[in-house]
């Protein structure tokens, strides 16, 4: 999708730091972080939300969720970390490509939002 902003970012055409690229899925910095750790996880495949996710996308974002978890570990916020992905614009998503936000490096309050 050549007008995704998320697809522009994993193609390379928009800079970002990046902390983890493969070739299935990039993860960078957040631009406006909402916690001292906050890491955007995006397959390079453009799918508009989780309500677009079939069943042969099940291993893809399980190993995403994967990634999440080792970043996790890299920077330092094992065993305290939450992962976020808002679905559709009632729930906040402002993107229309999914993504998880990996937030951590303070206490995260219940009940978000």
């Amino acid at each position: 999708m050549s007008a995704c902003l998320f697809c522009k970012i994993a193609a390379g055409e928009i800079p970002a730091k990046f902390v983890r690229e493969n070739e299935r899925m990039v993860a960078f910095r957040d631009l406006n972080p909402q916690a001292p750790v906050h890491i955007l996880l995006v397959p390079r495949r453009h799918l508009a939300s989780l309500d677009d996710a079939r069943p042969e996308d099940h291993e893809l974002l399980g190993s995403i969720l994967g990634e999440a978890r080792s970043i996790a570990a890299e920077e330092g916020i094992a065993g305290g970390y939450r992962i976020v992905n808002n679905c559709g614009s009632s729930a906040g998503q402002s993107v229309f490509h999914i993504h998880f936000h990996l937030l951590g490096g303070r206490a995260l309050g219940w009940p978000p939002g």
